[in-house]
């Protein structure tokens, strides 16, 4: 992928929580999220670890292609303010556009998939299997187009993960501690953005 960083948040010093919820210092969302004021720092610290890691920790997943996942990822959950702000660090070669359209091609209900051989197996979901279109596939590059594949199904058919799936991002030349930091990026994805939808909710119920 040959995007550049271009006015990335990573470079600024606010709260990316209070940013994307909108929380003004000295607000009573303010002053209720400083009660929790360890649990407030984890986050904002698990954000820079993923966002703006040391060279020493960064591998070869690059930060553009960090924010590309975040964006896809936010956009998956229909969370598009936040995908936006990912967005933002994405620029030329019509990156963040691929990504917009990418959102809409692989948007599903979710979740779905196969549980093992047992009592669940009834609640077994069909979905489609998601994959980067060829044109954007060109845009992205191999080892990108295979994350955001891998993305899509941890976000809405983690059932369907398996042996196969992290082959494929060998395949297209992830390394094992990249793929690590790719499912942690998810990971973390999820728990950002209910912590922005519950802190939002607060900020109506009080309006």
């Amino acid at each position: 992928m040959n995007a550049v960083v271009s006015s990335s948040p990573i470079l600024q010093t606010f709260d990316v929580i209070d940013r994307l919820v909108g929380i003004a210092p000295g607000s009573a969302l303010d002053r209720l999220r400083a009660q929790r004021e360890q649990a407030r720092t984890q986050a904002q610290q698990s954000y820079l670890a993923l966002f703006a890691p040391t060279d020493s920790v960064a591998g070869h997943f690059e930060i553009t292609d960090r924010f590309a996942v975040a964006a896809f990822v936010a956009g998956l959950h229909r969370q598009p303010d936040v995908a936006r702000f990912y967005a933002k660090a994405l620029a030329g070669k019509g990156v963040a556009q691929a990504i917009e359209t990418e959102v809409a091609r692989g948007a599903a209900q979710g979740p779905y998939g196969r549980y093992p051989e047992g009592p669940l197996r009834v609640e077994d979901e069909a979905g489609p299997v998601y994959a980067v279109d060829d044109a954007h596939r060109a845009v992205f590059g191999e080892r990108l187009s295979a994350g955001l594949a891998h993305a899509h199904l941890l976000v809405l058919h983690p059932r369907d993960a398996s042996p196969a799936a992290l082959q494929a991002l060998l395949d297209a030349g992830w390394r094992t501690t990249e793929i690590v930091t790719l499912s942690q990026l998810v990971a973390f994805l999820a728990f950002q953005i209910r912590v922005v939808i519950g802190l939002r909710a607060l900020v109506t119920t009080s309006a």
